[in-house]
């Protein structure tokens, strides 16, 4: 059985307090300086506080080349991870029908067999 930690407004608004203060650089700075087990409770926090400004914004400036570069870049990733689960695929499939293969040839060493014939194309 999981523990569930509850934590008084007090001491909320006292991690929330010192965050504002700068004594810590981030949310999961002060979550950790003060045992807070869950990395995002302190956001949770900050933004229940009202104090959304403590919590670091990516802002990503890109000229339309850039973007038109990234969107490919994704799509190519995207391609890969599928060819690479594709290849892994085939893989287990051409493991299985050697098994197959072996066994129905009587060859009860499979890996000896790999070995021997590793260069047999």
């Amino acid at each position: 059985m999981r523990s569930v930690m509850r934590y008084s407004e007090a001491f909320k608004l006292q991690v929330v307090r010192e965050l504002e203060a700068g004594k810590y650089s981030s949310p999961y700075a002060a979550g950790r300086a003060y045992g807070v087990k869950w990395p995002p409770t302190v956001s949770l926090w900050v933004r229940r506080y009202g104090k959304s400004h403590l919590l670091g914004k990516v802002v990503r400036v890109m000229k339309a080349d850039e973007q038109t570069e990234v969107k490919e870049l994704r799509k190519r990733v995207r391609e890969l991870e599928k060819a690479l689960a594709d290849a892994h695929i085939d893989l287990k499939l051409e493991s299985a029908y050697l098994q197959i293969a072996c066994k129905a040839a009587g060859v009860e060493d499979v890996e000896g067999f790999k070995k021997k014939n590793a260069g047999v194309r």
